[in-house]
């Protein structure tokens, strides 16, 4: 059987990341093997996200960029997957006709199908909510991603239902997966050579699966993926305030594998605007998590979510947010303006003035770049630690994370990859910390 080539865009959250990968598993069954190259392949799939501002729109342009590209070749099969196919769905082939196949991100175990289907019924819609059954099915194909550092799904969807966000139309309500199931699937990425996993969900941190009468929860997890020698970094994201149970916060006492780094979003230092978010959590409780963090662990450094110009938002409110920044030193932080969603409730409130928001986005990001910088400073001139990912395309320069998630780009050798070695810093960006691996003190 003649391989045949498929290639898949991945936009958005590290989950996308993760069920791309998936999918090569899974399409793999039927002869398509990954390709890197965009303009020669039998089928090209566009994974993606429905966060960002313009989503919808970003899908239509980057389906015209395909076009061209295959202007002169036969028309690969055009897929359309994720959150804005699940939001989207049969209006995407009403509107695109070179969309040949709509699927949604709890449908990706029905894709063979619809492939080999693809034939016969050349315009194909999938967005029923399935979760189970998907898992199920993902749960008996080999996971066969060997990158150094994997993801690992284990909860999907949220039941948070907050006015701004999308996902619980996108990914429906909250599901974990079996406890066993996920760590039968770590234990092969460990297999396939992951020295970092990192566990995913929308609300991983509400992570909860019963069994016997017994409550497995993430904690479990993380002390569970401790007992593996070979794994040498624990990580988890993305956290909801209120799910920052004692239970977790305990790992960071007795767990040294878990990174000592907490994305933690709070959108809004006000809580009249965390009210109106829905967001279920004052300040108060967010600073609470802080502090027992940081009593447990004293190098557990932060970062979060902000939404600036929430509807309804005041210079007041605004100004609490900032003074939140100001006393948690977050050291890389996401911050946007804010853009409804169709569907959300806060689609249908009224946007405050365009040029008040991006105003204040400015002052909001000018504090936590600066913050980042003052950071990645502080480092210069020290010896870190840092696991090796890969070499860098057409550089003698090695990529790696230390434990604060940082990306470091340094002089290494070949034989480091997958090691934890002490890289000396001499120079910093915004971004970036740059170094060179410190021979008195080596790898890991």
């Amino acid at each position: 059987m003649r391989k045949k080539n498929i290639f898949i865009k991945t936009f958005g959250c590290q989950m996308n990341e993760y069920d791309s990968n998936r999918i090569y598993d899974n399409v793999s069954e039927l002869g398509f093997k990954k390709t890197q190259d965009q303009a020669n392949a039998e089928c090209y799939i566009l994974n993606t996200c429905h966060i960002r501002d313009k989503a919808k729109e970003k899908v239509y342009h980057e389906i015209g960029r395909v076009k061209k590209l295959y202007r002169e070749k036969k028309k690969p099969i055009m897929v359309v997957a994720g959150c804005v196919a699940q939001a989207e769905n049969d209006e995407m082939l009403k509107r695109e006709p070179y969309i040949d196949i709509v699927i949604g991100p709890q449908s990706y175990h029905k894709i063979n199908d619809l492939l080999k289907e693809h034939e016969i019924n050349l315009k194909q819609e999938e967005t029923e909510f399935d979760t189970i059954s998907k898992f199920g099915y993902f749960d008996k194909i080999k996971n066969n991603n060997d990158k150094i550092s994997a993801y690992l799904t284990i909860q999907e969807g949220c039941d948070k239902f907050c006015h701004f966000c999308v996902v619980p139309y996108t990914r429906g309500p909250e599901y974990s997966r079996p406890f066993g199931n996920i760590i039968d699937e770590a234990e092969q990425l460990i297999e396939n050579g992951a020295k970092e996993i990192t566990l995913l969900g929308q609300n991983v941190n509400a992570y909860s699966y019963v069994e016997n009468s017994k409550e497995y929860r993430i904690s479990n997890l993380i002390n569970h993926l401790n007992q593996y020698s070979e794994l040498k970094r624990i990580r988890y994201t993305t956290s909801h305030p209120r799910d920052m149970t004692d239970d977790l916060i305990d790992c960071y006492s007795n767990n040294k594998k878990l990174m000592p780094f907490v994305h933690l979003p709070i959108q809004s230092g006000s809580d009249r605007m965390l009210n109106l978010m829905n967001r279920k959590h004052t300040v108060d409780d967010y600073i609470k998590v802080y502090e027992k963090l940081k009593n447990i662990n004293k190098d557990i450094e932060f970062s979060s979510d902000f939404i600036i110009g929430y509807p309804g938002e005041t210079e007041k409110d605004f100004q609490y947010t900032f003074d939140l920044i100001k006393k948690i030193k977050f050291i890389n932080s996401f911050s946007f303006i804010f853009s409804p969603r169709p569907g959300t409730k806060a689609s249908n409130l009224k946007m405050i003035d365009k040029n008040i928001a991006k105003g204040r986005l400015i002052t909001i990001q000018e504090k936590l770049f600066n913050n980042q910088i003052e950071f990645n400073k502080s480092m210069e001139n020290t010896s870190i630690e840092v696991l090796v990912e890969n070499k860098l395309e057409k550089q003698n320069k090695y990529f790696g994370r230390n434990k604060f998630l940082s990306p470091v780009i340094f002089e290494a050798n070949e034989n480091d990859i997958g090691k934890i070695v002490n890289v000396k810093i001499d120079s910093s960006n915004q971004n970036t910390l740059f170094g060179f691996c410190d021979k008195n003190m080596r790898a890991a």
